[in-house]
């Protein structure tokens, strides 16, 4: 599970290799978890609670936005990983555009069982 998640921080910037869903779901349940504790220790709950976007401009604030765009940045290219895991493009990352059923449709493309296919057939461990 630990390497799992390593995987996800290592692999960062890698989009043309493979995660299967239990990596998928690792790091996402692990980074929910992570990121609620930060806010909530540092007080920055209400940022993620109650939808206010005017951050104060004091290091935890600064340090939790740093966290969020690292942590988008790294869920972003292991979505694409997973969708490459399902014999998708990573382009279907972007039918998010389409509200309510946009994301829902990806939720769906992201629970799809791995299919071997010979596009990408590297898995995030081995790349």
């Amino acid at each position: 599970m630990f390497r799992a998640y390593a995987d996800f921080w290592n692999k960062m910037f890698v989009f043309n290799a493979t995660a299967t869903r239990f990596q998928y779901w690792t790091a996402w349940i692990i980074n929910t978890i992570v990121i609620g504790l930060y806010a909530y220790l540092t007080h920055q709950e209400q940022y993620v609670v109650k939808g206010v976007y005017n951050m104060a401009a004091d290091s935890n604030s600064m340090i939790f936005v740093l966290i969020l765009i690292l942590a988008w940045v790294a869920n972003f290219t292991i979505r694409a990983r997973r969708l490459h895991d399902s014999n998708h493009s990573n382009w279907w990352l972007f039918i998010t555009i389409i509200p309510f059923i946009g994301n829902l449709w990806l939720f769906i493309l992201l629970l799809m069982p791995t299919v071997k296919n010979n596009r990408w057939p590297v898995n995030q461990s081995n790349y």
